[in-house]
């Protein structure tokens, strides 16, 4: 029953190009399904039933796994039987009727503008690997990426002229995001004073680590871990925050929801629009501050 599983991942990897995280995370999910099934004495996917599904949601509850992972594990299975079912290995897809747990909707974590400012000042700029990593910080903030699509820039994605980067983000989908002025300059000074030092190995990659090696997932969030703990910021803080930041700040200066989006790489509206729980509070306060019959004690 295993190799059934590594056939869908097999194409979860090399034909939808899915990355490794999320490919590994899908066998993780799958692997623990197939241990209950092996332990209740299942021997078939075609003899799953509905209430089998039923059951092994419970079992994930008795693990004491929350709704968020189980509904994680629940999509993981669904994608699995949906492969199963074009792929007529099975008779009927007991997933159809199953739902995912409501998850409770958690407002993104961001960055005032205060605490911004000592996060992008950190380092120091005269070091060549202080460079580089504050060149990382700005354009983590300044352009919204992931750290997947940021450690995967190459100089020719970049256009100086427009101040643009092609970037190849979820499911292998194209877009470009913008950097600014401080952001542009920050790069002229890292390929002038910081590249040459750091690629040992002659590569295409913009980001490189200290021994000449592509900049990893890893090395980003213990630079950004880094530049916390200088900064004396004591809320923890990822990479993910910054993009957080970037689309708060976005919208509270005006931008418009779908060019948040685009820029995000949002397949769908409805992510991006959790950030607007965050920019509603300013529209209130100052509708609370400005209108005459709104303001308390004025």
């Amino acid at each position: 029953m295993r190799d059934e599983i590594l056939d869908f991942i097999e194409e979860l990897k090399f034909e939808k190009n899915y990355s490794d995280l999320t490919v590994n995370g899908y066998l993780k999910d799958l692997d623990l399904f197939l241990e209950y099934l092996c332990e209740n004495n299942i021997k078939s996917y075609n003899d799953v039933t509905y209430q089998d599904i039923r059951l092994y949601v419970n079992y994930l509850y008795d693990l004491n796994y929350n709704n968020k992972t189980i509904s994680r594990h629940i999509s993981s299975l669904k994608s699995f039987f949906k492969y199963l079912k074009i792929n007529n290995v099975i008779n009927d897809n007991p997933l159809t009727l199953i739902s995912n747990p409501k998850l409770e909707k958690k407002l993104p974590k961001f960055l005032n503008f205060e605490d911004l400012d000592k996060l992008l000042n950190a380092f120091d700029n005269n070091n060549y690997i202080g460079l580089r990593n504050s060149l990382i910080l700005e354009m983590l903030y300044s352009t919204g990426m992931r750290v997947s699509e940021i450690v995967s820039i190459k100089l020719k994605d970049i256009s100086f002229n427009n101040r643009s980067i092609k970037i190849l983000g979820k499911g292998n989908k194209e877009r470009i995001v913008y950097f600014g002025t401080k952001c542009g300059n920050l790069i002229d000074n890292y390929l002038k004073h910081s590249y040459n030092k750091l690629n040992l190995n002659n590569l295409d990659y913009l980001f490189l680590s200290k021994t000449g090696k592509k900049i990893n997932d890893r090395e980003i969030r213990t630079i950004v871990d880094e530049a916390a703990s200088i900064a004396n910021i004591k809320t923890k803080i990822s990479p993910h925050v910054l993009r957080h930041t970037f689309a708060t700040h976005m919208l509270s200066e005006g931008a418009d929801l779908r060019s948040v989006q685009e820029l995000l790489g949002h397949e769908n509206l409805s992510t991006t629009q959790i950030y607007t729980h965050l920019t509603n509070e300013k529209i209130r306060n100052v509708y609370l501050n400005s209108h005459p019959r709104a303001k308390i004690n004025k």
